[in-house]
């Protein structure tokens, strides 16, 4: 029997802004690396594993806000995401000390130019950063969303939670040119086309929130509907029927459906 690989921590935004063209909600997405060996070439969402670094800061509460009535697990996925939507995107969900307003754009820049980089080269931490600038993390920007575990049988497994989050004013985004190649905000309704068309490659979990997503016209809508309504854990069960593949979910996921097609079998 193949061993059960243990499921590693991990976080994911969904950074949200209202589209200035069209009554819908764009988000801001990445093509990761293709030499990256996780989801290659895929059009993703900032995010990426929990660290020990994450974990530190947790125990230092004079630099979050937003985090009452979490347990430290609960911490630790939140302040990843933040700090890896920083890492992949440039865009920064914290507070100056003593301040309710999220960091203007100017700020968040001038952060970003001098410490971004050696932040991604692993040459200082997320705490550095921190406690260099005087910040607070802002923790309740994040709303929860999704939760996904990665398949048993697989052999790089992930424990995601997914956070929906209004992207700061002004502060545009852009990718790391290491993990990701490209960068692009987009409606749920382009980038799934673009996965129908296959200028884009859509990983499934992506595909179904992005499906979830689309059916909110504005942000304050999408962060109104995900506000206090249970999170169901989906962890897809791999199944064989009629020569193909089917990913089988929990129906009261909010996915529309509990078995998906995923392709035939080679």
């Amino acid at each position: 029997m193949a061993e059960i690989v243990t499921p590693r921590p991990a976080s994911t935004v969904l950074l949200l802004r209202d589209s200035t063209a069209a009554a819908e909600i764009e988000v801001f997405m990445m093509v990761r690396h293709h030499q990256i060996e996780f989801n290659s070439g895929a059009l993703v969402f900032p995010g990426g594993s929990v660290e020990t670094g994450d974990q530190a800061i947790v125990e230092r509460g004079e630099l979050y806000s937003g985090g009452e009535g979490l347990d430290a697990a609960s911490l630790s996925f939140r302040i990843a995401g933040i700090r890896e939507t920083f890492e992949e995107s440039g865009i920064l969900l914290a507070r100056p000390k003593g301040l309710a307003a999220l960091i203007d754009a100017a700020r968040a820049g001038a952060i970003e130019a001098a410490h971004r980089a050696a932040l991604n080269e692993r040459k200082i931490t997320f705490l550095d950063v921190l406690i260099a600038n005087d910040l607070r993390l802002a923790l309740d920007a994040l709303v929860p969303y999704a939760h996904w575990i990665t398949p048993e049988g697989m052999p790089k497994r992930f424990d995601t939670w997914f956070f929906l989050a209004a992207a700061p004013p002004d502060q545009l985004g852009a990718h790391d040119g290491r993990e990701s190649t490209d960068s692009i905000w987009v409606s749920p309704r382009e980038a799934l086309a673009g996965g129908d068309s296959g200028r884009f490659k859509l990983p499934f979990p992506t595909m179904r929130n992005l499906i979830k997503l689309g059916k909110q016209a504005r942000v304050a809508d999408a962060l109104a509907e995900a506000t206090g309504r249970p999170v169901v854990t989906v962890m897809p069960v791999m199944t064989r029927l009629n020569g193909g593949r089917q990913l089988v979910i929990p129906r009261e996921a909010g996915y529309d459906g509990e078995v998906f097609e995923v392709g035939a079998l080679g």
